[in-house]
């Protein structure tokens, strides 16, 4: 535990002043978090499968260019637009399909190694673009995106350990009840509506924000049982101990990742 609360305090003292800085400064340290993200997704892989350091190489750059060159944004106050290059989306399905043929060897890479890199940079890639675009339309709403997924992961836990009787996906994650599940969404509906409601805009429908905080509460519990789902099918506990007493970087963002994906619905409602 007190390793635990260790490592949380020092993300803490890095992570809070680039939060709050934004800008460039912010863009480059969710970058690297992204790439610390990759290398855990690309070493899943190996536990299965050694894959050829080129494709290694061209990861890191696919998604290098997801994240500086694929989302453009136009933003003001009342919506955020995004529009998304395709030639980068074409890029990296050539990228990734043409050494299929070149190596011509499934036991060094084949049709399933590239998909799953596809897909998995493709996901890594839109996803971390979505949270720094959030970033730069405002502090606030990126904050209430965070307290969705900081509030019911919190209380989810603290819930299924009191009360938590039956439980919610025993294969996936042994631990997670459905009692759990249910008051980590109610606490978080209660403090991120709240926050919303009373620091960003207030004239916003009290109900729609309502059912919008619950579905995105819920999609980041989704979210969290995904990544889950992942390391039982490779059969490990976390994705990497870069973190001591948290797991990995994959194992920390996982829920945000699908809430910020879920956000995209209510851009012009939020």
């Amino acid at each position: 535990m007190k390793k635990r609360i260790l490592s949380a305090l020092i993300m803490a003292i890095i992570l809070i002043p680039l939060f709050f800085k934004g800008g460039i400064l912010f863009t480059l340290g969710v970058y690297l978090i992204s790439l610390f993200a990759l290398k855990e997704f690309l070493d899943m892989k190996s536990t299965k499968k050694e894959l050829p350091e080129f494709i290694h190489f061209i990861s890191y750059m696919m998604i290098t260019l997801l994240i500086f060159f694929n989302v453009s944004a136009e933003h003001s106050k009342e919506i955020l637009i995004l529009t998304m290059d395709f030639r980068v989306i074409a890029g990296l399905f050539l990228t990734f399909l043409i050494p299929t043929v070149l190596y011509h060897d499934k036991k060094k890479y084949s049709i399933n190694d590239a998909f799953y890199l596809i897909g998995g940079i493709f996901f890594l890639g839109t996803s971390v673009s979505l949270f720094i675009l959030i970033r730069e339309r405002g502090i606030l709403l990126l904050t209430y995106l965070l307290l969705i997924t900081i509030i019911t992961d919190t209380y989810a836990f603290f819930t299924g350990s009191l009360i938590g009787k039956h439980k919610l996906l025993e294969e996936i994650s042994p631990l997670k009840t459905w009692e759990g599940m249910i008051g980590g969404t109610l606490f978080a509906v209660l403090v991120a509506v709240s926050f919303y409601h009373t620091v960003i805009n207030s004239q916003t429908s009290i109900w729609s924000l309502i059912l919008i905080t619950t579905f995105l509460s819920f999609l980041g519990q989704l979210g969290d049982l995904f990544f889950s789902a992942i390391k039982r099918y490779y059969g490990k506990k976390d994705f990497s101990n870069m973190i001591p007493g948290h797991g990995g970087i994959l194992d920390r963002i996982d829920s945000i990742i699908f809430v910020v994906l879920g956000y995209v619905f209510f851009i012009s409602i939020l």
